[in-house]
C-alpha cells in the first residue's frame, strides 16, 4: 500500500556496445519524492537484482534527483560470450516511507573486433630453435593460428620481407635456405600479422634462433715454445699459460675447450678448462739426475669425449737456485694491544723467530723487507734487527680507520745470498694486530628535538613516537634507552613506557586531556659506562569524550493541571557543565515520557542552562490525555555547535536527566488543610542519639560539678561520713518539661538531594521533608519549627520573615483547640502512640533552645 511512483523515466530500453570500458553512460532518469517526505530519499537508487546476474552496471547520481546508469567494467560486456540483454531492477524509497521498483532492460549491440590469436602466440612471444648447417633443411618450421570473434576469413603476413622466411595465407612459416651460425645473424625477429576483411589486425611476433653445431676444429693461439722456472717451486707454481681457440664458440659465452697432457712427464700438469701448465710436485735438482730441459705435449680438444683435436709440444727449462732460504717458527703471530696504545711501543722482535738452515755465510743470512697489509703504514719495521714498533696511535673512530680492528701485516724473510730473487722466492710470516677497542665517546640523540603528539583517547599499549641515539665509538655499542624523569600522574606512576632496545615510545594507560595537556620526559640512552639524556615533549591532543554532567540530573515535583501554556513549570532550572565543550554547545531535547508533547525546554540549544516549559495545555476532559504522571528522559548534547554532516561524524557525548511530574486535578471538595494534631506533656532526661555533642557536653560538665561539689561538701560537712569513710555526695538530677506536636503531614512532592543523592519528600506548603526509604508513616515536627521564621523564608522571602511568622504562630496555636474539640477522644490512643515511638517532646517556647535536636528514629533532613 506503500508503493508510489518515484522513478520518472522507467521501466525502459537501453543499449550498449560490447567492449564498454567503466563508467561509460547507459541510461539518465530522475526520482521525485512524494509530499509528506520532508528529508529526502532515505535510500537512493540501487540495482537490487539483475536477470542474468550480472556486477557490470551500476548507478551514481549526477546533481540533484538525477541519476544515471553506467558500466563498471567488472565484467566487461561480450556480445559473444555474454547474454545478450540485461533487466535491471532498480528500487528507490523516501523518508516518509514510499518506494518504488522498476526495470530497465539493458541490450549489448555487438562491435566488429580484430583477430586474436590463439595457442602460445595469444599469450607469449614464441620462441623457435633451429640448428644450423645441413641438420635444418628448409621448409615447414610452424603453424600460426588465429580466429575472428565474427567467424571471418583472415589473411597472414610477415615483416621484414628481407628475411629468409616466408608465410602461406594459412599461416604456415617456411624457411627459405640452410644457415651457417658462424656467418649468419643468430637470432631473427618476424612480425606476423593477421587481417581480416574490413582491414582489423592484429600483429604478433616469432622469434626464431639459429643454434650452433661441432663443425669446426680448434687451433692454439699461444706462439711461445720454450719458458724456464727455478726448481723448489712449490706445487701449483704457474709455469706457462697455453690458450686455444674453437671457431664454433661463441663471442658472449666462455669456451668450452678442454685441454691435456699427452706425454708421460710427471713433474708437471695442466689445468683442463684453462689450459695453465702447474708444477705437480717437487722438483729438486740435486737429488735425481734430472735433465734441465723437459719437453711437454699439450693437446686441446672440443669435447670432453672426443672431437675436433690439436696438438702442440711446449720445452720447459729447470733454473738451478740456492734452495735452503731462512724459516720462521712460527710463521703467524697474534697480538692484541690498545687502540690508544702510544707511538714507539715495540711489538715484535723477528730476529728471535727466524732462522736459515744453511751452514756457511753468506748463505745463512737474511734480513727482513716488504712490510705490507692493511694498515702497515701505522708500524715500522727495522730490517736488519726484525724489530716491529708502532708508528702512531690507531683511533678507531677516525673514518679512515672505521673498521679496522684487526691489521693482518705481511713481513718477507729474505736470503741474502746469491741468487737473490726477492720477487721470485720470498718467505713470508703474517702478523695479526687485534685493536681492541676503547669506550670514548658519549652517546648522541640525533632527529632532535623530540615531539610527540597523541589523541587523549589512544589506546594503552598504542606507539606514539621512537627516539634514536649513537655513539662515535668503533665497533658501535649497545644502545639501551630508560624513561629516567617525568611520564607520571597523581594517580598513575608512570603512564609512558620505552622499548629499552628500540627506543620506540608506548603509553600503559589513557590520557585525559582535561587534566594533563602536555607531558615532559627525560630519555635516558646508555652504552653500559656513558650516558645522555633527552627531553621528549607529548602533546595530548583534545577529543570530545566527556559528557554533560547536570544539576539536578533527578527531580521530582507536582503541578496543576490548570498551569498555564508558557509557565516555567514549578521553577525548574538546569544547569549544564561539559569539562571539555563549550557552554553554547549544549542542546536539550526530550526523548521518553513526553505524552502530547506537553513539555519543552527554553533555551533548547546554546546555553548551559535552561528551564522546563508548558509547551500545551492538559486535556483530561475530551480524553485527549489520560495519564497524570509523567516521566521525562531529557538528554543533553554537546553537538550543538556542529553541522549537520560533522555530526555524523564526530564524537558526540549525551547526559541525561530523570523528571517525574505528577499532574493535580482540579479539587471537587473543599479539604482541610490544617492538620490534626495531640498536644503531650512529658517529663524526661534531655537526650538524643543524634546529637553526640550532648552526652559529651553533660559528661564534661558533670566532671567539672563533680569536683566543685566535693570541694563543697568537705567545707559545709566534714563529718558526715559513710560506714566505710567516703564522703557522702548528693546527685541533683533536672528534668525539663517538653510539648511535642504530631502532624498529619501530607508528603505531596519528591526529590533528590544534591550532596548525598539520597531521595526525600516534601510538602510544598509547610516545606516539611522526609527521607523517602524511612518507615515511619507520620513526620514529627515541633509546633513552633512549622511557624518558624526558617520556614516564612523558603516559601516568602527574607523581606517578610518577621510578619509571616507571627501570623502563622497565631494561626497553629488557634488549630489544636479546635482538634481537641473535633478529636477529643482519639487523644489517648496518639499520646500512647507517641509515647511508644519515642518522639522528644519540646514546649513551643523552648524552640530556640532545642531546635538543633530531632527524632533519634530520623536521619538528618538536608
Amino acid at each position: 500500500g506503500r508503493r508510489i511512483q518515484l522513478l520518472l523515466g522507467l521501466p525502459a530500453t537501453s543499449t550498449v556496445e560490447e567492449n564498454a570500458p567503466t563508467g561509460v553512460s547507459i541510461y539518465t532518469f530522475n526520482v521525485t519524492v512524494s509530499p509528506l517526505s520532508s528529508e529526502g530519499i532515505a535510500i537512493h537508487p540501487t540495482i537490487i537484482n539483475s536477470n542474468p546476474l550480472t556486477k557490470a552496471f551500476d548507478i551514481i547520481p549526477i546533481g540533484g534527483l538525477a541519476y544515471r546508469v553506467v558500466t563498471t567494467g567488472n565484467p566487461v560486456l561480450d556480445y559473444e560470450t555474454m547474454p545478450k540483454s540485461f533487466d535491471l531492477q532498480i528500487f528507490v524509497e523516501d523518508t516518509s516511507g514510499r518506494a518504488d521498483l522498476n526495470t530497465l532492460t539493458v541490450q549489448v549491440q555487438d562491435k566488429n573486433e580484430p583477430p586474436v590469436f590463439q595457442g602460445n602466440m595469444a599469450i607469449q612471444t614464441v620462441v623457435i630453435y633451429i640448428l644450423e648447417g645441413s641438420r635444418t633443411p628448409p621448409g615447414f618450421i610452424y603453424q600460426v593460428e588465429a580466429a575472428d570473434p565474427e567467424d571471418a576469413q583472415l589473411k597472414y603476413s610477415l615483416a621484414p620481407a628481407s628475411v629468409p622466411f616466408s608465410v602461406f595465407e594459412n599461416g604456415t612459416i617456411f624457411s627459405e635456405r640452410e644457415f651457417d651460425y658462424e656467418k649468419d645473424p643468430h637470432s631473427y625477429f618476424l612480425n606476423i600479422t593477421v587481417t581480416d576483411p574490413e582491414g582489423l589486425r592484429s600483429t604478433k611476433t616469432l622469434n626464431i634462433n639459429i643454434l650452433n653445431t661441432n663443425d669446426e676444429r680448434p687451433y692454439f693461439i699461444t706462439k711461445q715454445r720454450i719458458y724456464k722456472i727455478p726448481e723448489e717451486q712449490s706445487p701449483g707454481t704457474i709455469v706457462a699459460n697455453i690458450t686455444a681457440k674453437d671457431p664454433d664458440d661463441e663471442e658472449d659465452f666462455p669456451s668450452r675447450l678442454f685441454y691435456s697432457i699427452q706425454s708421460s712427464e710427471k713433474y708437471f700438469s695442466i689445468n683442463p678448462s684453462s689450459g695453465v701448465v702447474q708444477v705437480a710436485r717437487r722438483i729438486n735438482r740435486e737429488a735425481l739426475p734430472l735433465h734441465p730441459n723437459v719437453s711437454v705435449v699439450v693437446r686441446v680438444e672440443d669435447s670432453p669425449s672426443g672431437g675436433q683435436a690439436s696438438e702442440m709440444e711446449i720445452t720447459i727449462v729447470i733454473e738451478d737456485i740456492n734452495d735452503n732460504p731462512p724459516e720462521c717458527s712460527p710463521s703467524t703471530f697474534r697480538e692484541e694491544i690498545n687502540e690508544n696504545t702510544t707511538a714507539g711501543t715495540l711489538l715484535l722482535d723477528f730476529r728471535n723467530f727466524c732462522k736459515d738452515i744453511d751452514v756457511d755465510p753468506p748463505n745463512n743470512l737474511f734480513n727482513f723487507t716488504g712490510l705490507s697489509g692493511l694498515g702497515s703504514n701505522k708500524f715500522a719495521l727495522d730490517s736488519m734487527s726484525g724489530r716491529l714498533v708502532m708508528m702512531e696511535s690507531i683511533d678507531l673512530e677516525n673514518p679512515t680507520n672505521l673498521g679496522a680492528e684487526v691489521f693482518s701485516l705481511t713481513v718477507r724473510v729474505q736470503d741474502i745470498a746469491w741468487p737473490n730473487y726477492s720477487s721470485k722466492y720470498p718467505l713470508y710470516t703474517s702478523d695479526i694486530f687485534l685493536i681492541k677497542p676503547v669506550n670514548e665517546y658519549f652517546p648522541v640523540f640525533s632527529g632532535l628535538p623530540y615531539e610527540f603528539n597523541v589523541s587523549e583517547i589512544t589506546k594503552a599499549g598504542s606507539s606514539i613516537g621512537k627516539v634514536n641515539a649513537r655513539d662515535k665509538d668503533w665497533p658501535p655499542s649497545v644502545i639501551t634507552y630508560s624513561i629516567v624523569a617525568g611520564g607520571g600522574t597523581r594517580d598513575y606512576t608512570n603512564i609512558f613506557w620505552i622499548n629499552p632496545t628500540e627506543g620506540d615510545v608506548k603509553i600503559l594507560s589513557r590520557l585525559d586531556y582535561e587534566t594533563t595537556q602536555r607531558f615532559l620526559l627525560t630519555v635516558q640512552a646508555s652504552d653500559q659506562e656513558k650516558t645522555a639524556t633527552v627531553s621528549v615533549t607529548v602533546n595530548v591532543l583534545e577529543v570530545n569524550d566527556e559528557e554533560p554532567v547536570c544539576s539536578p540530573n533527578f527531580y521530582s515535583f507536582q503541578i496543576p493541571v490548570s498551569l498555564a501554556v508558557g509557565t516555567n513549570v514549578n521553577g525548574f532550572r538546569i544547569v549544564c557543565q561539559d569539562r571539555d565543550s563549550d557552554p553554547r554547545s549544549f542542546r536539550y531535547f526530550i526523548n521518553e515520557g513526553n505524552v502530547n508533547n506537553h513539555f519543552t525546554f527554553s533555551p533548547s540549544a546554546g546555553s548551559n542552562t535552561s528551564q522546563l516549559i508548558l509547551a500545551s495545555r492538559f486535556d483530561y476532559d475530551s480524553g485527549f490525555d489520560t495519564s497524570w504522571i509523567y516521566r521525562l528522559r531529557v538528554y543533553i548534547t554537546d553537538d550543538n555547535l556542529l553541522s549537520a554532516r560533522a555530526k555524523t561524524t564526530a564524537l558526540v557525548k549525551t547526559g541525561t536527566v530523570t523528571l517525574s511530574i505528577r499532574v493535580i486535578p482540579n479539587p471537587t471538595t473543599v479539604i482541610t488543610t490544617t492538620p490534626g494534631f495531640t498536644l503531650v506533656t512529658r517529663r524526661e532526661n534531655l537526650y538524643s542519639e543524634s546529637a553526640w555533642y550532648v552526652p559529651f557536653v553533660l559528661t564534661l560538665g558533670g566532671l567539672l560539678l563533680l569536683g566543685l561539689l566535693a570541694r563543697s561538701l568537705r567545707a559545709c560537712w566534714p563529718r558526715a561520713r559513710k560506714a566505710g569513710g567516703l564522703p557522702l555526695i548528693h546527685f541533683t538530677y533536672c528534668l525539663s518539661s517538653q510539648q511535642m506536636t504530631k502532624l498529619n503531614t501530607v508528603f505531596d512532592g519528591e526529590a533528590r538531594d544534591p550532596v548525598t543523592g539520597k531521595m526525600y519528600e516534601f510538602n510544598t506548603r509547610s516545606g516539611a521533608r522526609r527521607w523517602k526509604e524511612t518507615k515511619e508513616p507520620l513526620q514529627l515536627v515541633p509546633v513552633v519549627q512549622v511557624t518558624s521564621s526558617a520556614t516564612a523564608k523558603r516559601s516568602e522571602g527574607k523581606d517578610k520573615a518577621e510578619s509571616t511568622s507571627k501570623k502563622e504562630t497565631t494561626e497553629k496555636r488557634k488549630e489544636p483547640t479546635a482538634e481537641r474539640k473535633t478529636a477529643a477522644k482519639p487523644m489517648k490512643e496518639q499520646v500512647e502512640t507517641s509515647a511508644q515511638d519515642g518522639q522528644k517532646l519540646k514546649k513551643p517556647n523552648e524552640e530556640s533552645a532545642n531546635q538543633g535536636l530531632s527524632s533519634p528514629n530520623q536521619d538528618k533532613l538536608p
